[in-house]
Parts: C-alpha cells; sequence; structure tokens
C-alpha cells in the first residue's frame, strides 16, 4: 500500500510540473525570446566561467575531503612486505594526483580560453607529431616505471623458496564464515575433498592422507610473529577474497582450485594496540559507540561495549546476504605463546574418533536394573518353656 502511494505521489508530482511548464509557456506568448538555438557571445561566455568555476569545485572537494577522511587510510603496516605495498600506494597516488590536476587544469583553461566568438574560425590541427610523441611516450615511461616496481613488490610477496622454512595454513571459506586448517609438525596439509565434508570434518580432509594425521582445526586464526606463513585458500561454494588490511595481503578464494600467498608479521597484536594511529583509532571509534549507547539506553536497549582493536580476516567480495558477517579474529602471538596456544590442540582425526564414539555409545541399546520388591512374611515369635518346672508340677501332682 506504501508504495502504491509513493507512485501515485509521484505521477502527480509529474503532472503538475508539466502543467506549470505550460502555464510558464504561456505567460511569454508575444515576448521577443531567441529560439535559434545557436551559442551566442553570452551563452560562450557563460560556458567558459563556468568550466573555471567546476574546476574549482573539483579541487576544493578533492582537497577537503583529504583532509577529512585522510586520517581514515590504514596505519602502521604489520607484516614484512607491507612497507612496499604502501610506498607503491603513495608512488600511484601522488602521480594520479598530479597528472589529475594538471590535465584537469588545462582543460578547463583551454575551453575558457578558446571559446566560441562571433566570427571567429576555428584554427585545424590535421596532425601533430611533436604532441603525439610528447603524450605518447610521458605515459609509456610512468606506466612501465609503475608495472615494473609493482612485478618487484609482488614478486617479493608471492615468491616463497621450496627450501624456506614456512608454517603452512589453509583458509578455508564458506558462506558465512571462515575456519583455519593447520599442518602441524610434518609442515604439509592433508589432501581435502568438498565430497568429504561430514559431521566434525567441516574441512572435508582426506583422514586416510598420511600427511592429514596430525592437521587440526580452529575458528580463531593464531599466527606467531617473525614467522614466514604460507595461506593455501579454498573456498567450499562461491568466490570469496580473503582479505587482511593490516597485513596488506589479499587473494581470492575459488571453488574448485588452490591459491596462495605468503607473508611475515611484524608486530604482535598486543604491540599493534600500542600503536599511536591505532590507539587513536579506538579513541575516536569509542567516541562514537558511547553516544550511540546512549541512544539506546534511552530507548531501553542495552548498551554497546567499548570497542579493542583486534586484526580481522575479511571476505572482500559480496558473497551473498550474510556477507558481512564473514570476518575471523586473528591473533598475532609471540613465540612462546603460539607454542603455548598449540599445546591443548585437537588433530581432525582425534575430533572424528571421539565423535564416532560418542555416537555409537547413544546408539547401543541401554540394559535397566529393576529392583523388585516383594512383600515380607511377618517373623513368628517362638515360645520357650522351661522343661525344669514342668516335671517338677507333674511330680507334685503324683504325690498328692
Amino acid at each position: 500500500m506504501t508504495t502504491l502511494l509513493v507512485l501515485l505521489v509521484l505521477v502527480l508530482l509529474s503532472v503538475a510540473i508539466w502543467q506549470m511548464t505550460r502555464i510558464f509557456d504561456l505567460t511569454q506568448v508575444g515576448k521577443k525570446c531567441n529560439d535559434s538555438q545557436i551559442a551566442n557571445d553570452n551563452d560562450n561566455n557563460v560556458q567558459g566561467y563556468l568550466m573555471f568555476g567546476f574546476l574549482i569545485f573539483l579541487n576544493v572537494f578533492i582537497i577537503g575531503g583529504l583532509l577529512k577522511w585522510g586520517h581514515l587510510i590504514l596505519g602502521t603496516p604489520a607484516s614484512e612486505h607491507g612497507p612496499d605495498y604502501d610506498n607503491l600506494m603513495y608512488i600511484s597516488f601522488a602521480i594520479i594526483f598530479f597528472v589529475l590536476a594538471l590535465t584537469q587544469f588545462l582543460l578547463h583553461y583551454f575551453a575558457f580560453k578558446y571559446r566560441g566568438e562571433e566570427g571567429k574560425k576555428a584554427l585545424y590541427y590535421a596532425d601533430n607529431d611533436k604532441l603525439e610523441f610528447i603524450w605518447t611516450i610521458i605515459p609509456v615511461v610512468v606506466l612501465a616505471g609503475l608495472i615494473l616496481y609493482g612485478l618487484y613488490t609482488w614478486t617479493n610477496i608471492m615468491f616463497v623458496d621450496k627450501d624456506e622454512d614456512v608454517m603452512v595454513v589453509e583458509l578455508y571459506a564458506k558462506q558465512f564464515s571462515w575456519e583455519a586448517r593447520y599442518a602441524g609438525e610434518d609442515k604439509v596439509l592433508g589432501k581435502a575433498n568438498v565430497r568429504l565434508i561430514e559431521g566434525v570434518n567441516t574441512t572435508g580432509t582426506d583422514l586416510t592422507d598420511p600427511n592429514a594425521q596430525d592437521d587440526f582445526t580452529t575458528s580463531e586464526l593464531h599466527i606467531p610473529k617473525g614467522k614466514k606463513i604460507l595461506f593455501k585458500l579454498r573456498s567450499q561454494d562461491v568466490l570469496h577474497s580473503a582479505y587482511m588490511p593490516h597485513f596488506r595481503a589479499q587473494m581470492n578464494c575459488v571453488p574448485g582450485m588452490v591459491t596462495q600467498f605468503a607473508f611475515r608479521p611484524t608486530m604482535t597484536t598486543d604491540e599493534m594496540r600500542q600503536d599511536e594511529a591505532i590507539i587513536e583509532k579506538v579513541s575516536n571509534i569509542n567516541k562514537i559507540r558511547s553516544k550511540k549507547s546512549q541512544e539506546l539506553i534511552a530507548q531501553g536497549k542495552t548498551a554497546l561495549d567499548p570497542y579493542t582493536f583486534d586484526y580481522l580476516l575479511l571476505c572482500n567480495k559480496i558473497c551473498g546476504p550474510s556477507h558481512y558477517n564473514m570476518q575471523m579474529k586473528i591473533v598475532v602471538d609471540t613465540p612462546e605463546d603460539f607454542q603455548k596456544w598449540l599445546k591443548d590442540k585437537k588433530t581432525i582425526v582425534q575430533a572424528v574418533k571421539e565423535d564416532k564414539a560418542s555416537k555409537e555409545a547413544e546408539k547401543a541399546p541401554k540394559t535397566e536394573t529393576k529392583v523388585v520388591t516383594e512383600p515380607v512374611a511377618p517373623a513368628k515369635t517362638e515360645t520357650k518353656v522351661d522343661t525344669t518346672k514342668v516335671v517338677e508340677t507333674e511330680k507334685k501332682e503324683v504325690k498328692k
């Protein structure tokens, strides 16, 4: 009903505007107006000044946006390759802003300077080899430099030496959650297939594979500082993207194939929480949450808990209606704390065995012990007779 009323209002508003334009046209009857559709000097001057006005608006918007939202960019990188990644981004931004400012100024300036004038004829250039060379060679040189630097950075991020000591972790994506599978002491992940998913074996690990015997899964990703981590990425259903913003890492998770990337974390979770930029961000977030909590309390609802910084694994693909829920907490531990965390981890094989045992115990027939109570006969009381007294009585009777 609401939709129908909105549509009806829009239709009536359109009719009203159309009627107003007709009334305005009727009021202009008899007046002289220029309807030749040919621009005159006044039109050209107006368009020229509008070009300058738009140039000013564009620059004010860009500079104002940088000042207002520039602090929202990610701060200190938490991975070894992060500084190279950030440098490439800053260089690209600097070139883009320079080219944008220069080309937009020239575009709007020439549009104003060479605006149309009555009786003035435009000069036609068939071609200009010098200009063609300049605006071809400059982008070629700049883009070649960016591409070469990008390939160098990409190689450093993606290349993993076969002999390098790495920890292998699988990130398994599914609508709408993440699961981490660790390779165990052998540093080799067991085979896995989506068809093998059953019960507690939620990653489809092949339990017959010798390399899978020490694999274990968790719903919270823990990684040690200073250790290079090789991530193997799989997807159970649709296209996902493993995005770890503070580590400057992202890779698609494609159904039916395994993708990978590696990085070395350089800051523990506790160390990142002490970073000045993170402290400021957390403070700003908690100010917003405090203000929102006051509104919730006024409505009789529960207040929001204070925000505490944590590394997060996010999905950077719109993978379905609950895409926003798809995140996993990442904890970067010291090597000592990481070893403590590893101690009580149960392998997938152990988890499956225990699950089967519990299910078999539930299916097994239960023997019930019944206690039968029988009526107890009343105890018989025995009357003892003193025989000596009986004999003495008989003798007395005989004497009489």
